[in-house]
């Protein structure tokens, strides 16, 4: 029976497609956090993935001139010539790959392209295999499609990384995709050449499988061997590369929405189909943006790297005084995968017994003042994400509440 007292209610009916995704654990946390400033406490934000640095200024003005000259108009669908040609430079300066004009597109976020890929290639019952931990969308999106995500655990011991050996035993006749994610989001393991090699000598194996790499956090990597993409270690496989990035999280432009991907034409034809039924071309102003950051200096982004490997020791120095949790060194990105399964079971204060990570990060939120994300969010449980794209400031105070909320436990 329908809800006499909510008419909308009692005629509504959500599609198949969400049956099985909901709000993201990030969005709940969020949430919560604000609804506790709004009571007037105060909360050390350490759940958000977000630079808190400003666009750089030549970035800004980039995108002023673009306004100014009247550039306020539909663009082509995959991008204008400008950022596209950006976008291939970039390739071809930083990682040795070049890529046709028809080889790439630029969207509105590096999300509408996994989610516009994702669309165009699977059907249901077809499997893509994702490393855990994932970034939490990943699976989601997936499932959206009627597809089944297919998760393979991987190991502190391994660095968080893939083992070729798990993924051939992974691979069916339905497998579509394999998705990595380096800089990792959540855990910061990066994947170097003699990681990919004999993951690629898999997928060489098995032609039906594309592979979809997730470069974003490529410029946040704090060891100094360079970084590597699979399309410039195996060009003979490119023609089943997808290659995801974006000017977000390098650039601190989160809320300009742009992401860009190269690969084989005819993948990029079917983006295209969706992108012209979906959301269509991306902002022209932003693009003009993202073209200057592409282009532009790139002290800004070396900057922003130093200010991060900095929070990074900090937060690390912190954790080796807090009981019961221990994490690896994250090499790249700006978050900490922290393993606290030391204390399930444990209670707090108030007497509530933690028996898995939603319990762990609602007692750290409500009773310590700190927000962190639950790592079931990202496929591995026992675990929680710190992020540390907050200030120097918030990164000390929510630390020493994670410390003496820990020490609290019983």
């Amino acid at each position: 029976m329908g809800d006499a007292t909510n008419p909308v209610a009692s005629i509504f009916r959500p599609s198949q497609a969400l049956s099985k995704v909901g709000p993201s654990a990030i969005t709940r946390i969020t949430a919560g956090t604000a609804e506790l400033r709004r009571q007037g406490r105060q909360i050390a934000s350490m759940h958000l993935g977000e630079p808190d640095f400003m666009t750089p200024e030549n970035i800004v003005e980039a995108a002023i001139r673009a306004m100014r000259a009247g550039d306020t108009h539909y663009t082509a669908l995959d991008g204008t010539p400008e950022v596209k040609s950006a976008v291939q430079e970039k390739f071809s300066r930083e990682n040795g790959v070049h890529f046709e004009r028809e080889e790439i597109v630029v969207t509105s976020g590096a999300k509408m392209l996994l989610f516009s890929a994702f669309f165009a290639t699977l059907n249901p019952g077809d499997e893509v295999i994702l490393p855990a931990p994932y970034w939490g969308s990943y699976g989601d999106i997936v499932e959206m499609m009627g597809a089944r995500a297919v998760v393979l655990p991987t190991h502190a011991q391994d660095g968080f990384k893939l083992r070729a050996e798990d993924l051939e035993r992974a691979i069916t006749p339905n497998t579509r995709w394999l998705l990595i994610n380096s800089p990792s989001n959540p855990s910061g393991a990066v994947y170097r050449k003699a990681d990919y090699e004999p993951i690629l000598e898999v997928i060489e194996r098995h032609p039906h499988v594309w592979f979809m790499i997730d470069d974003m956090y490529e410029h946040i990597i704090f060891h100094n061997e360079p970084f590597v993409t699979p399309a410039q270690l195996r060009p003979d496989l490119r023609g089943r590369i997808l290659t995801i990035n974006g000017v977000s999280k390098a650039y601190a432009m989160t809320g300009w929405r742009i992401g860009y991907a190269g690969g084989p034409a005819p993948l990029i034809n079917a983006i295209k189909a969706v992108l012209s039924q979906s959301t269509s071309c991306p902002c022209s102003i932003a693009q003009a943006a993202a073209a200057e950051a592409l282009r532009g200096p790139q002290n800004s982004v070396r900057r922003y790297l130093g200010e991060y490997r900095a929070r990074r020791d900090l937060v690390m120095a912190e954790l080796s005084h807090c009981p019961g949790l221990k994490t690896t060194e994250p090499d790249g990105t700006f978050y900490a995968f922290v393993d606290w399964r030391p204390l399930i079971g444990t209670s707090t204060p108030r007497g509530k017994t933690l028996t898995d990570d939603d319990d762990l990060c609602q007692y750290f939120l409500q009773d310590c003042g700190v927000s962190i994300v639950p790592g079931m969010a990202f496929g591995n449980h026992g675990f929680f994400r710190i992020s540390f794209a907050s200030s120097e400031a918030d990164l000390r105070l929510g630390m020493a509440r994670i410390r003496e909320g820990c020490a609290a436990l019983i």
